[in-house]
């Protein structure tokens, strides 16, 4: 398969996440789970053990591959499952997912960004490249902060020098702060939501 039509089904697949999204958000209002704390428990309950597991993985899937956007599977995450829960599903599946970028553009090297990343963004991060030093220290405080698109700088990197080493301590330790970050605006942005639409 070549990088357009590479592109042009990463693009097909985004679209199709998004509309799944917008259907399951109007599923939940019309049966509750989403507007009833509740009928949600009872919803959580219900899929037992399996539940925080799909959702983990669909956690790995979303950095590796962009279909979704990171954020809104977040809220989803602690919507579903509680701050606690929901905290430790997003934050173990996109840590376990930004490694898997990170080996994959390693393997394939830059020829791999433009199958996934606009060339836009790919030139406006690139130039933290030029220096080895630069790019670490830059590359750590984007994960720490919730600024930039995680997932494109997990694979940049794996096309840098960084050390798998230094990828992973800089992924596990800053992830949480960002995540945390993601996790308590959104939610409090849900709940004003709520507030409006019951």
């Amino acid at each position: 398969m070549t990088g357009k039509r590479l592109q042009a089904c990463i693009r097909i697949i985004s679209i199709l996440s998004f509309a799944v999204c917008i259907v399951l958000s109007i599923w939940g209002y019309h049966t509750g789970v989403l507007t009833s704390q509740q009928k949600m428990e009872q919803f959580v309950i219900g899929m037992g053990l399996l539940g925080p597991v799909l959702f983990t993985i669909l956690q790995i899937v979303q950095v590796v591959i962009p279909i979704i956007p990171g954020g809104i599977s977040c809220l989803v995450g602690v919507i579903l499952f509680g701050t606690v829960k929901g905290f430790a599903c997003n934050y173990i599946g996109i840590c376990i997912g930004s490694m898997i970028a990170f080996y994959v553009a390693r393997y394939f090297g830059r020829p791999m960004l433009p199958v996934l990343f606009k060339q836009k963004t790919i030139e406006k991060y690139d130039r933290w490249t030029r220096n080895k030093g630069y790019f670490d220290k830059m590359f750590a405080a984007a994960i720490f902060f919730p600024v930039a698109p995680d997932d494109f700088l997990c694979y940049l990197a794996g096309t840098t020098t960084m050390s798998g080493r230094k990828f992973s301590a800089i992924i596990w330790l800053c992830k949480p702060f960002s995540i945390f970050l993601y996790s308590l605006f959104l939610s409090t942005a849900w709940q004003r939501v709520l507030t409006w639409i019951v």
